[in-house]
């Protein structure tokens, strides 16, 4: 995975430029304003910091349908150069005007990094670490904040500071960004697909994955472009080979699916449970232990039931919600379900079994699982389909539809191989009977349409024939029809909710008066008895309060992809409402100078730090992944369209709130804003860890249809 993790890395300077731009403005306005004699007029030295954020939302207006049609990375150049002609034009800037200028060109390129890098994270990152892989640009950003204000701390201590030379030097890493999306970054797989360019999409995945096998994945991206049809959740037993051979209690033999092993000889079988799906019950009613809450939207239960199990530790989601069900149940382990593991390097015998090359039952109905080894003669010796494991534990199979002739179904299927899956299983809780000895494993799936026919799925090469035979019709452009679809209808309301409430939680308030609370608290006075003038003193305090960040977004990365986004969310959003709750507190109530200071200072630096582990990225991370192929770029448009607009709001309502609630009403509104998040997530916002992106896609428009059928 090592292309992934520096491509994502390579992107993401793209929010290091922005966190660098933010710290350098908050420190060189000081001088601006004197050069430029701007002290009575408050408007101008407001737009100058302004600019950026207006930049920023009309760009963003248009980033989502021009990335659409001319791709992420095309996108990401522009934004780099963008970054260079406003560091340019900042360093000469002969007055105010050419400065409003230049701002406006920075917030184009904000815009479009804040838009596009992400989304082009998602894109191209593993589904197991791409919600460490899109922490970056949140780590990144801070890192940028954190560099800036030391380079500004250190001109401030000149005897003549000059704030060109500030806001100049950011054309420097603006050249690396360029050369890096130049020469470095590949086009988003996805995007190529869904414009039709199936060769240089297996190109761009061999590339980001490290091997030549990717049929798999390709055939997921494919698959993708075809969401929202009518979809079936159905229960699947499945077993050795040997096992279930001769059992016919389950299913009928025409419906079964072989799954090779990991070892030469090893096979197993796959068998659709008759009667009620429970997952589909689930997704129906909701969970069986969460009968009561009938106001949590289905569709978060029916996501939960997928993440019940983490290694080793057990559920994160169960210390939560105790009964809260696993998609499916291992009956009986005794070490063998190991040959399920998808990073096995032992993959050359699984295809030693029915896979002549013809269109044979057995071979179709075969998964697609992605040998692992790069070794070039055992990789040509046959032109076989391999089986599609798809990332996260899911598989991606194949039957015929009886119902249409020449027509295929397309099954993903979930699989677990852990000791604690048992617990808690959805179908367990259902009553279903499971062998008493061999080792099975009860799987959940989501059955719908497949683009491709049975004749596309022979070998690597039919598969390959067969998308370019949708090439033509994958390149169509997306429609504005399409956003009103159930399942895109559904994740607009979370994105947009999450963005709005991101916004309204206080991070502006926060950050705009860091400055004035601590030097409240006494802590500008103590530096400035160091020798430190008053200007350099708060650069310092910012300096550190931002390195204090690094650590927790540390921490948020390693959690991400374990944890996971909604555990993130509602673990750390009671935390910022404490912080603030203190800061509303220390206003309002007299606990003297010291206990004052101590208060304010450990509330702010808590507040940051507890933000930038949950409230910051997971927003961000989640639109990138909750939207269908082929309008991913117009929803993320949207939902950054509120982030600005949002931004814009809070940013100038702050003052005429402050002059009329004071600072201790404006956190108390924020801290309001905090609860209503919680409940938010509680109620409308899934567990997205470790699944495919178009698993997750297919998840909403099954659960929004499920949930509209209803009521």
């Amino acid at each position: 995975m090592r292309g992934a993790v520096l491509v994502a890395i390579a992107a993401a300077i793209g929010n290091f430029l922005q966190g660098w731009d933010n710290a350098t403005i908050a420190g060189s306005v000081l001088y601006i304003k004197k050069e430029f004699h701007l002290q009575s007029q408050p408007t101008i030295e407001g737009l100058i910091v302004a600019m950026s954020l207006i930049g920023a939302t009309v760009i963003t207006t248009f980033s989502g349908p021009v990335s659409d049609s001319l791709g992420r990375r095309p996108m990401l150049l522009i934004s780099s150069i963008l970054y260079f002609l406003s560091g340019i034009v900042m360093l000469w800037a002969p007055n105010v005007y050419v400065l409003l200028l230049a701002r406006l060109l920075d917030g184009f390129g904000i815009g479009l990094a804040v838009t596009l890098v992400p989304l082009y994270i998602s894109e191209t990152a593993p589904a197991e670490i791409r919600g460490l892989l899109n922490t970056l640009p949140q780590f990144t950003g801070s890192a940028g904040m954190f560099l800036s204000y030391c380079m500004v701390f250190g001109m401030s201590l000149m005897d003549s500071p000059s704030w060109r030379l500030m806001l100049g030097v950011l054309s420097i890493p603006s050249i690396i960004y360029f050369a890096l999306a130049a020469f470095f970054l590949p086009e988003s797989p996805r995007w190529l697909v869904s414009k039709g360019k199936m060769k240089e999409a297996k190109q761009v995945l061999q590339m980001l994955r490290g091997r030549e096998d990717v049929s798999g994945e390709m055939a997921l991206l494919v698959e993708g472009l075809n969401v929202g049809g009518e979809t079936s959740i159905e229960e699947y037993i499945i077993g050795p080979d040997n096992d279930l051979a001769d059992d016919q209690e389950h299913a009928l033999e025409k419906d079964r699916i072989k799954l090779y092993g990991a070892e030469e000889g090893q096979s197993w079988i796959a068998k659709p449970v008759q009667g009620q799906s429970t997952l589909g019950m689930v997704s129906r009613h909701g969970s069986v232990s969460n009968q009561s809450m009938s106001f949590m939207d289905p569709m978060v239960t029916l996501f939960g039931s997928v993440h019940e199990k983490l290694p080793e530790s057990g559920s994160m989601r169960s210390m939560l919600f105790p009964n809260f069900g696993s998609m499916f149940n291992v009956a009986e382990n005794n070490g063998k379900t190991e040959q399920w593991d998808e990073e096995s390097p032992k993959r050359d015998g699984e295809h030693e079994s029915n896979a002549s090359g013809d269109e044979s039952d057995d071979n179709l109905r075969s998964p697609l699982l992605s040998r692992q080894d790069t070794n070039a003669e055992k990789e040509n010796a046959d032109d076989q389909v391999s089986g599609m494991g798809i990332g996260g534990g899911w598989q991606l199979a194949y039957r015929k539809d009886e119902k249409i002739p020449g027509g295929v179904k397309r099954i993903y299927l979930h699989q677990e191989g852990g000791p604690g899956s048992r617990r808690g299983s959805v179908l367990s809780l259902s009553g279903e009977e499971t062998p008493a000895d061999g080792e099975f494993i009860h799987a959940a799936a989501l059955v719908s349409q497949s683009v491709l026919r049975p004749g596309d799925l022979t070998s690597q090469h039919q598969i390959s024939v067969a998308m370019d035979k949708h090439s033509e019709s994958a390149a169509k452009r997306p429609s504005w029809k399409e956003l009103f679809e159930p399942g895109v209808k559904h994740a607009l309301v979370v994105g947009v909710g999450i963005q709005i409430l991101q916004q309204f939680s206080g991070i502006n308030g926060v950050l705009y008066y860091t400055p004035q609370i601590l030097e409240q608290a006494g802590v500008g006075v103590l530096l400035s008895n160091l020798g430190l003038r008053s200007d350099s003193a708060s650069f310092l305090i910012s300096a550190l309060t931002t390195l204090l960040m690094l650590p927790s977004i540390g921490v948020a990365m390693r959690l991400m992809d374990i944890a996971g986004r909604r555990w993130l969310l509602l673990s750390t959003l009671p935390v910022l409402l404490v912080s603030l709750i203190f800061l509303v507190l220390g206003n309002v109530i007299n606990l003297g100078s010291v206990v004052h200071a101590i208060i304010s200072t450990v509330s702010v630096i808590v507040y940051f730090c507890v933000f930038v582990m949950g409230f910051g990225p997971i927003p961000n991370i989640l639109c990138a992944e909750i939207f269908p192929t082929r309008v991913r770029g117009l929803c993320i448009a949207i939902c950054a369209l509120t982030f600005w607009i949002g931004d814009i709001i809070v940013t100038y309502s702050l003052p005429v709130m402050l002059n009329s609630i004071g600072l201790a009403g404006v956190f108390g509104i924020y801290a309001i804003v905090c609860t209503i998040s919680w409940f938010f997530v509680f109620i409308k916002v899934p567990e997205t860890k470790g699944m495919p992106l178009e698993v997750i896609t297919e998840f909403f428009a099954v659960g929004a249809k499920q949930t509209a059928g209803n009521n």
